[in-house]
């Protein structure tokens, strides 16, 4: 129970510390808008600014972002209308939802594809270790007489397929053998899968007479696997080989493909801002991770507006990469009227094709059903939900099917009296 008192006097005792980093904050945040609304004076085009970055080589900081050729579009804009940033405007108002709606009726015709997962980690105090992974995937075609679909795919995780891949030599001799990180791969990599065998599927289909467009495909995460850079080796692989699944497939196929990351923390800008600042006589910008890409242009979009594509250049993850290390573009998309812009990735022959802006109207047009967020990954999302009512019905089953293979299953005193308490 939380002592509501005794809190607001330890509040009130760090009353200082959150102001002075309120203010840091601030200052950081103007500095780096600052420099960047003002790239326009400095470079003439993709190629000047290209030129001032650390080359993409090994052993050199990274660059976080390179221009793409939008970087040249937007300096031919960039004298017009009062706001200097790197902004494309989408030049639409709505005055009220059913506008918007109307609008939204761009997307017929094409067909969208979205998969999102759920899983149930292996119960530790359960006497045999099983885990669940449910992956749910919406096929909408949009158009008359064509039937959305909604489906599953399930997998169940035996013990042995739970043991940890990094569990060995330099392990606690009491530590758990059994995987999160084993179950959440898998998970993943169940997604791609999908994801790529609807592309494969939906690209045959418009072959041989089906829909006028390729679909647009909708992969709820980032394609740069970041978060595995620390990993131990078999499961940082892994990931790195579903990501250039995912490239190769939409590549190959000329299929559009859309990472949505509505909450992104990325600094790929940030970076990049940081290494042209610093070739300044009097710099503006220090060191900070108070900052991220989304903030800079924070209350400065209308819904619908956009930023220019850039292409990423982290240092970390992408080396690994190979072919596809300068294959991935990213933007940042306003989708909401209160929050930061989404971060949207996507593969670069989208832009080299010229038909990122096409493709972000089926963007808009899904984030207006949706309610500010895509209705395609929130559909695959509710699909593949697995609530609190689902797990215990997944262990009645499970409890039932080990008996009848004569198999006890047992579970601690422990997590009883934990479930009756909370």
């Amino acid at each position: 129970m939380l002592h509501k008192g005794k809190l607001q006097a330890a509040l009130k005792r760090k009353h200082d510390q959150f102001s002075r980093h309120d203010d840091s904050y601030r200052e950081q945040l103007q500095a780096h808008q600052q420099v960047l609304e003002t790239l326009y004076r400095r470079y003439s085009s993709s190629s000047e600014l290209e030129y001032a970055l650390p080359p993409a080589t090994s052993g050199v900081p990274s660059a976080g972002a390179r221009p793409s050729i939008e970087f040249d579009r937007w300096l031919v804009n960039a004298t017009q209308g009062s706001y200097r940033g790197p902004v494309f405007r989408f030049g639409r108002e709505f005055a009220n939802h059913e506008q918007a709606r109307q609008w939204a009726e761009c997307v017929e015709g094409f067909t969208t594809i979205a998969v999102d997962g759920s899983q149930l980690l292996p119960w530790r105090d359960a006497s045999v270790p099983v885990a669940l992974i449910q992956v749910g995937f919406f096929v909408n075609p949009h158009a008359q007489g064509c039937p959305y679909t909604k489906d599953v795919r399930i997998e169940v995780l035996a013990p042995d397929e739970l043991v940890d891949e990094s569990h060995g030599e330099g392990s606690e001799p009491d530590s758990y053998p059994y995987s999160d990180m084993q179950v959440t791969l898998r998970r993943h990599l169940l997604e791609v899968e999908t994801l790529c065998t609807q592309m494969e599927h939906w690209a045959s289909v418009r072959h041989i007479g089906g829909p006028t467009h390729n679909p647009v495909v909708f992969f709820d995460g980032s394609l740069i696997v970041s978060f595995a850079a620390h990993m131990p080796h078999p499961y940082r692989q892994r990931y790195i080989d579903a990501a250039l699944l995912l490239l190769s497939t939409s590549e190959r196929l000329r299929v559009p493909l859309i990472s949505y990351i509505d909450t992104s923390y990325a600094r790929d800008i940030v970076t990049m801002l940081g290494r042209l600042d610093s070739q300044q006589k009097q710099p503006l910008l220090c060191e900070t991770k108070k900052i991220h890409d989304a903030l800079l242009w924070k209350g400065r979009l209308q819904w619908g507006d956009r930023t220019p594509a850039m292409i990423c250049a982290r240092g970390d993850i992408l080396e690994s990469y190979g072919d596809y290390r300068d294959s991935v573009a990213f933007c940042y998309l306003q989708t909401s009227t209160k929050h930061a812009p989404a971060r949207l990735e996507f593969p670069r022959w989208m832009l080299d094709d010229g038909i990122v802006e096409p493709v972000l109207d089926v963007v808009r047009a899904e984030v207006i059903a949706g309610n500010g967020y895509p209705y395609a990954i929130e559909t695959a999302d509710a699909v593949s939900v697995i609530s609190l009512q689902d797990r215990e019905e997944f262990y009645t089953h499970f409890k039932a099917f080990l008996e009848k293979q004569g198999v006890s299953f047992t579970f601690s005193t422990k997590s009883v009296s934990k479930g009756r308490r909370r």
